[in-house]
């Protein structure tokens, strides 16, 4: 009973980082582009007010270091993504391992359902990994199309 008990706190604690880590990352890269989109409005060249024309290459040249540094910011949280679903793969064998190793006889009731345990939590990890990097992208698409709609209202 306590084997299972400790298995579903597992299971939660697992789920919980997981939700954080993903809402973590998201508002990260959010938060960052547009901490970039500010900045470059607001301080990249304070003598293109002046010359509209240099405010718009201007503004461009902020919407591209916006647009780069938004899938730096992906890259680097899709790297933390996969860093925490290896480590989560790493505990659930870690701890299949210590059952095993625990256990006299092979094949025990308690040896089976840890290593179920263990490959359901890899499947999780695989498959919250894989919606985490799809949210990633699609923040990522966002804030690219978010520049581009300002770059194309600038140029009309």
């Amino acid at each position: 009973m306590s084997s299972r008990l400790y298995s579903m706190k597992l299971n939660y604690i697992i789920k919980r980082l997981l939700i954080a880590g993903r809402w973590m990352a998201t508002t990260l890269l959010c938060l960052s582009a547009f901490t970039f989109a500010w900045q470059g409005a607001f301080f990249s060249n304070t003598t293109a007010m002046a010359a509209p024309a240099a405010n718009l290459i201007a503004s461009a040249d902020a919407g591209n270091q916006v647009k780069g540094k938004a899938s730096v910011d992906a890259g680097r949280a899709k790297n933390f993504i996969e860093d925490t679903k290896d480590k989560v793969k790493r505990t659930a064998n870690k701890n299949a391992d210590r059952v095993d190793q625990a256990t006299d006889d092979n094949d025990s009731f308690v040896e089976r359902k840890a290593k179920r345990d263990r490959d359901r939590i890899e499947q999780r990890a695989d498959e919250d990994a894989d919606r985490t990097k799809k949210a990633v992208d699609n923040t990522k698409n966002a804030v690219e199309r978010t520049v581009d709609s300002i770059k194309d209202v600038f140029s009309n």
